[in-house]
């Protein structure tokens, strides 16, 4: 079994985000470990970038504070690599293509498996693109985690027989950010999905109540909340740890029961 996989096994599981660097990689360390001690059970780390196409104001706004900082992709590594002796957490990269290209492939990838990245998340790269760095994840064991919308209908079996780790379900057309209600049959969806493949199936975008994540919970295998917690850290900044805790608690709290 993938070693993303395993996380599923027997749980609900509650998938985190934050940015690299907002407010700081200090900070960023700190709250790393915060989501983990606090019920994360795997943590997306978001690569800041000029152009995030599918990042909402929120997201948007804590990518611009963390250029803001002239953060580069070694410092992030340097992060990452760092905070992996003290978690025993997956860790993934939500990015954009460019960065990746402008880095190097083999690079990049490389680093990923030194530092201790499962997987990565490239949410401008189509599906079919994929083998664009398709043979650079293979040889350092880096998977690519797959994306499925609520559009994407007849595509939805050649995506989920191709994926590995975790199928990212997303609940709503649309950027990320947070939503007062999700409207999409994601337990039509799911079970379409599991007809096809079992790797599990998280939903993500617009999650920001523990009611949410609950009700999200009942047919996939986990959530993911990235927005919430991105407020948070906006709001609080460098005091922002005890309030990630917190508010990660009372949600897995709420997927669990």
């Amino acid at each position: 079994m993938n070693k993303i996989s395993e996380i599923f096994k027997n749980k609900k599981c509650l998938i985190t985000y934050l940015t690299a660097g907002d407010p700081s990689l200090d900070k960023t360390e700190e709250f790393v470990v915060a989501l983990a001690k606090s019920g994360a059970d795997l943590i997306e780390i978001g690569i800041p970038f000029s152009d995030p196409v599918a990042e909402g104001e929120v997201i948007q706004n804590a990518m611009a504070r963390a250029l803001s900082k002239n953060i580069n992709l070694d410092d992030i590594f340097n992060m990452a690599s760092t905070v992996k002796k003290k978690i025993s957490v997956p860790l993934v990269f939500m990015t954009y293509l460019n960065p990746l290209l402008t880095y190097g492939y083999d690079k990049f990838f490389k680093k990923c498996k030194e530092t201790g990245i499962e997987a990565v998340i490239v949410p401008d790269m189509p599906f079919e693109e994929q083998r664009e760095i398709k043979e650079f994840t293979d040889k350092y064991g880096i998977t690519i985690i797959t994306l499925i919308a609520p559009t994407s209908d007849e595509r939805i079996e050649k995506l989920a027989r191709q994926a590995e780790g975790f199928i990212y379900l997303v609940s709503s057309l649309g950027v990320t950010g947070v939503r007062s209600e999700i409207s999409t049959d994601i337990g039509a969806i799911v079970s379409k999905i599991k007809k096809i493949t079992d790797v599990p199936v998280a939903v993500g975008f617009g999650i920001s109540t523990g009611k949410q994540a609950k009700d999200m919970a009942k047919s996939a295998g986990g959530v993911i909340i990235g927005s919430a917690i991105v407020k948070i850290i906006a709001e609080h900044k460098e005091n922002a740890a005890p309030k990630i805790a917190e508010f990660v608690s009372s949600v897995k709290r709420e997927i669990k029961s």
